[in-house]
């Protein structure tokens, strides 16, 4: 290099060190290429600045060299980074710049990046801007051809790739398929105007992919292989219009029924994809270490499959966003010492949800009840908003308007065909039933032959409508429940439209107990006979359009009001979808009045941690798990807000700390419950649980209360003799078998009503805190809370653990109301026990004898 160069270069990298750093000690936080003297280096030729560059990277070198073997007196270690900070960032912005390069250049510079893999320097090459060095070559390439020469040094550089690379893994990979795009455009079979661009094919979906574009016919591989590029280059959390627009202007080119057919193809594939255990072993010190960790996508293809998915929205219609909810709910799931299985992949199908109108909103109001992550769970709900601001009306409105009707007429959908018609009906919450009948409406066994052979695609269409129909339905029945809280009011005629004469929703109404409110005529009614009566059967007779609806609530109710629906409910053996009637009511307490501001009623509990979790989650309430890596600061406490009366509950919760008491990623497996609260939402108030309304301690208290009721270890029957803490094993037993919690006290109303009316009635008796069952060879004394069980006459635990069997032989027993999986328990208990000389189960006959 010539001496002059040599003077020039160092002159201006010094003058452009001062302007970027001056006398500042950290790094430079200013633009470099808007510093002057960049803007005299901007205007250099060519060969000026193939020569800076090669200077630079030499630079880039010694600076290495000096970090790692620290022989530079005259240089502080922070100096040379702030040196090699400069330089590095200079070498970027001239490879991003117009040079015309010669190929010696070319060459020369991928000498110099690979003498970075040497042991002399503690760079790897691909700390160099290789990828901007490629697009260089690229170029070149374009300009006059691919030499043998050249050739040879991608061949390197390609081998490069597939050695292993931890901390650059990305940068790898893009390099990887730059290089590979390279040599494929320049293959003699490949058509001159076609450009391939490749994914990674380390995975199968990558693999999938390239099949595909390289399968295309010519006259569309080459939009194809454009909409892989630019799908590649998605970026952030949502796309801007510009990226939107470019995306759209690819796609018409393709066409729109073509690309929608396409993208279903790919969405089905992706859909197979599982998540993979893999096993790796490394050396380290001359022993061998072995770990597993999951794998599911190469990062590159979740970018690609963002930035198609952002891109979906010309060619949506219901099944692709049915299929694309489902996917989100795929990559929400939780892996072992991962999380979430794609989050980005899952936000951008949140995001297509999110911008479709109401078909989204339908999908994303499923989403928000069953996805666990409160992240993800304040997107979707950002989503509904804006969806709901759009149209002038509440949140609560808009998850109302978007809810499907499945073509459904009163729970009921009917297909005809020739000779046959098929009748899918709701049985039950997430249940329904598929009849096939002749055409003289004679039912028939099965699925008729004749359908399976030529109606297979309207059979696959009826399967997975009625698979829809179950998780709606479900879905749908959890918020109407949490609704109760938001003390919710409509007119009747959106009631009407929404919940009475809907084709699904009509399903939960017509079970339900609703309030009417017109004028001064107010009343509680039950839909019978084809009419609106009140408890005592009186027909409700001045409902109007404008008459107000609210859903019943047995608080601040009379006992005997709410003891006559309860027979009321039991005379026409009505199932309600959800607790009502027999609902828990959770009045304020004199320990309550007392403390005032805090409860303590649900304190001193030994929950599951992760049980926990999820049953919060599932209840609307915001929790982060306690760990053990950071004494669970900032997480002691679950909340949730009740917007409506701008008000936010808090459940205070501490870790357990015991020895090993928490599992391999450091999450504490056991938390002890503490107090529960009120704030105001502005301003962070505590206030006075005496102002609290009613309605709302009661639905907070009960929440907390199924907490309590299900994640407590006193429900494992196991808990114990599988080791537990053995410093909690008394609370264990105390709440095993002691006082009733309220969901108990209602277990117990159901059992008082319901065991004279099975055939073991003359065996059993309630007593206390028990189902007592006298057996042949035992007396059992079945715990109403917890559902475990003592043995007289010296009280001896009787481990029985639950299975599929136990928990559904109470079905065909009529229960006032859905989702105590407890109460099931101890029916299907009861009757396992009343007949104890037939039990033949070795682990609960050893017990008893």
């Amino acid at each position: 290099m010539k001496i002059l160069y040599l003077i020039v270069f160092n002159y201006l990298l010094d003058t452009l060190t001062q302007e970027a750093i001056g006398d500042k000690q950290g790094y430079y936080t200013v633009k470099l290429s808007d510093l002057p003297t960049y803007l005299i280096i901007k205007q250099k030729d060519s060969a000026f600045k193939a020569a800076l560059i090669d200077y630079l990277i030499h630079k880039i070198l010694f600076y290495d060299e000096t970090i790692r073997n620290r022989h530079n007196a005259s240089l502080s270690l922070g100096d040379i980074y702030r040196l090699r900070e400069v330089h590095d960032k200079l070498l970027n912005i001239l490879m991003r710049s117009t040079i015309d390069f010669s190929e010696d250049d070319l060459i020369h510079i991928l000498e110099l990046y690979l003498k970075a893999n040497s042991t002399e320097f503690i760079r790897g090459f691909l700390q160099f801007p290789v990828l901007l060095t490629l697009n260089q070559v690229q170029k070149y390439i374009l300009k006059h051809t691919l030499s043998p020469r050249l050739a040879g040094y991608l061949k390197v550089y390609l081998k490069r790739t597939e050695e292993e690379v931890s901390y650059y893994k990305a940068e790898n990979t893009k390099v990887k398929l730059k290089i590979l795009e390279i040599t494929a455009s320049f293959n003699p079979d490949q058509p001159t105007n076609i450009r391939p661009i490749f994914l990674d094919d380390k995975d199968v979906f990558g693999q999938f992919m390239n099949t595909f574009t390289q399968s295309q016919p010519i006259e569309r591989q080459a939009l194809y292989y454009s909409l892989v590029g630019h799908f590649k280059k998605a970026s952030g959390g949502k796309p801007s219009q510009k990226y939107l627009h470019e995306s759209e202007k690819i796609i018409q080119q393709i066409g729109l029924e073509l690309f929608s057919a396409t993208s279903k193809e790919w969405l089905l594939f992706l859909k197979t994809i599982d998540v993979q255990l893999q096993t790796h072993t490394s050396n380290y010190g001359g022993r061998e270490y072995t770990y597993s960790s999951y794998f599911y996508l190469q990062e590159a293809n979740q970018t690609f499959i963002k930035g198609w998915l952002w891109s979906l929205k010309p060619c949506t219609n219901k099944e692709m966003l049915q299929e694309v909810a489902g996917y989100a709910e795929k990559c929400f799931q939780k892996i072992p010492s991962k999380g979430p299985l794609a989050a980005g992949i899952g936000n951008a199908c949140i995001y297509l949800l999110g911008n479709v109108g109401l078909l989204g909103v339908s999908h994303l109001s499923r989403l928000k009840l069953k996805i666990r992550q409160s992240n993800t769970q304040q997107l979707i709900e950002t989503y509904i908003e804006q969806a709901s601001k759009d149209l002038g009306v509440s949140t609560g409105e808009i998850e109302d308007m978007a809810i499907q009707e499945y073509g459904l007429k009163d729970g009921q959908l009917t297909y005809c065909f020739a000779d046959y018609k098929a009748v899918l009906n709701i049985t039950g919450i997430g249940k329904t039933e598929l009849n096939w009948y002749k055409s003289d409406s004679t039912l028939l066994k099965s699925e008729p032959s004749f359908i399976k052979k030529n109606h297979n695609l309207e059979l696959k269409e009826i399967k997975n409508t009625a698979s829809q129909i179950q998780k709606t339905l479900s879905a749908q029945r959890d918020r109407l429940d949490r609704s109760f809280v938001a003390n919710r009011s409509w007119t009747y005629k959106k009631f009407s439209a929404y919940y009475f004469h809907h084709g699904l929703m009509s399903f939960l109404t017509k079970q339900l107990i609703w309030t009417f409110q017109k004028g001064n005529h107010k009343a509680d009614a039950f839909f019978l006979a084809g009419t609106w009566r009140d408890v005592y059967e009186k027909e409700v007779d001045w409902i109007g359009e404008d008459t107000q609806v609210q859903l019943w609530h047995p608080i601040e109710k009379p006992i005997e009001e709410v003891l006559a629906w309860r027979s009321f409910l039991n005379q026409y053996t009505i199932k309600q979808p959800l607790k009502q009637a027999y609902r828990e009511v959770y009045l304020l307490t004199e320990a309550e009045v007392a403390t005032r501001t805090y409860s303590n009623r649900m304190a001193a509990h030994i929950l599951k941690q992760h049980q926990f979790n999820s049953l919060a989650k599932l209840r609307g309430w915001k929790y982060s798990l306690l760990g053990a890596y950071d004494d669970g600061r900032d997480n002691e406490i679950a909340q949730i807000n009740l917007p409506e009366y701008k008000l936010q509950a808090q459940f205070w919760v501490n870790e357990v700390n015991a020895d090993e008491a928490w599992n391999d990623t450091g999450i504490w497996n056991y938390v002890a419950t503490d107090q529960v609260r009120f704030m105001r939402m502005e301003g962070n108030e505590v206030i006075n649980l005496m102002d609290v309304p009613a309605l709302v301690l009661s639905e907070v208290m009960r929440d907390v209360d199924l907490f309590v009721g299900v994640a407590s270890v006193g429900n494992d029957p196991t808990w114990q003799d599988s080791g537990g803490l053995p410093t909690y094993r008394d609370y264990w037993h105390r709440y095993s078998f002691g006082e009733l919690s309220e969901v108990a006290k209602t277990r117990k109303a159901v059992l008082e009503r319901l065991i004279p009316k099975l055939k073991i009635a003359k065996v059993c008796q309630i007593k206390d805190k028990f189902l007592i069952v006298k057996g042949e060879l035992r007396t059992y004394k079945i715990h109403l809370g917890s559902g475990n069980i003592l043995m007289e006459p010296n009280d001896q635990y009787l481990c029985i653990v639950p299975d599929r069997k136990m928990s559904t032989s109470a079905d065909n027993i009529f229960l006032p109301f859905e989702g105590d999986a407890v109460l099931s328990i101890i029916i299907s208990k009861a009757f396992l026990l009343a007949d104890d000389t037939k039990i033949i189960d070795p682990t609960i006959t050893r017990q008893i004898r």
